[in-house]
């Protein structure tokens, strides 16, 4: 199998796009249920503080395992015949086979983004230890950028593993530096402080000048993993492809009154997207901009 997969390119990818659907099937879990953990546990820490019951919470096993997928409007126990990623959505036409009630486009549409952004990765890595490492990177990303757009929190259960990752990642360097993902440990290390202070700085500036808080601590923490992965490097590229797009999406929806001046806009998703763009083409990027800013011969 492994020989097949480095004989035929198209046929690692396919492979990779149809694993990747049940990776996004199981992302949809884990978007789900690790805030209502995470609230959970503050809770039980909380009732442990005050000695106090702080209200009635869920009893019985709950986490990324357990319980079984239920319907969120009937509670049925949803078979793994209805669970099958997309396929199951478009025979039951988007609605539960129990109450009919209407099952969101949005869990598909992570399941094909998924897929999608795997198979670009096994596109472009190749059958190699940097592209598992890629597409491990790619899911985490996806599960911090949908968990930031609901709750507008980035978990450290997920950003801080992502992080130490990166740095143990940059042990394990075969040819050198030569390849995008496995850096040396210094650019890592620096990517990593650096990251997580350029960030902090901003933060601290723009709440001494305005009184408010422009961002969270989870993006910090999330632009130092970033750092760690991809090296001090690409951390400007980073930090500029988020700002645009950000800037732009937000001027964007509050035109089309989508969204509240007041309301804050997660900027998890930014980074995380700009962070896979500087991953997938960040020296062709950098090259190409050099190039338009030195002076012709």
């Amino acid at each position: 199998m492994l020989e097949l997969f480095s004989s035929s390119p198209t046929f690692f990818i396919v492979v990779c796009f149809v694993f990747a659907l049940l990776v996004g099937s199981f992302l949809n879990v884990v978007i789900y249920r690790l805030p209502i953990m995470m609230q959970r546990e503050w809770i039980k820490q909380a009732e442990e503080i005050v000695a106090e019951p702080a209200g009635e919470m869920p009893q019985g096993r709950f986490d990324l395992i357990a319980p079984r997928s239920r319907c969120p409007a009937c509670n049925q126990q949803i078979t793994a015949l209805q669970n099958i990623p997309v396929v199951s959505w478009l025979i039951l036409r988007a609605r539960c086979a129990h109450c009919q009630g209407p099952i969101s486009g949005r869990y598909p549409a992570v399941e094909l983004l998924t897929a999608l952004a795997t198979a670009i990765v096994a596109w472009h890595f190749g059958f190699s230890v940097e592209s598992a490492a890629a597409m491990l990177l790619t899911w985490m990303l996806i599960t911090i950028s949908m968990i930031d757009i609901d709750r507008q929190i980035i978990p450290d259960s997920i950003s801080l593993p992502l992080l130490w990752i990166g740095l143990c990642l940059s042990l394990y360097n075969p040819m050198g530096g030569a390849q995008i993902l496995f850096i040396e440990p210094k650019e890592a290390i620096v990517g990593a402080l650096a990251g997580y202070l350029s960030l902090w700085s901003i933060y601290h500036l723009f709440r001494m000048i305005t009184g408010k808080e422009g961002m969270g601590y989870g993006d910090f923490k999330l632009l130092a993993a970033l750092g760690a992965w991809l090296g001090y490097a690409m951390l400007p590229l980073i930090i500029l492809l988020s700002a645009v797009v950000g800037a732009t999406l937000g001027i964007a929806l509050i035109v089309a009154r989508r969204q509240q001046r007041d309301r804050p806009i997660p900027f998890g998703p930014y980074l995380a997207a700009a962070g896979w763009v500087a991953m997938m083409a960040g020296p062709e990027i950098i090259h190409r901009y050099l190039d338009l800013m030195s002076p012709s011969l």
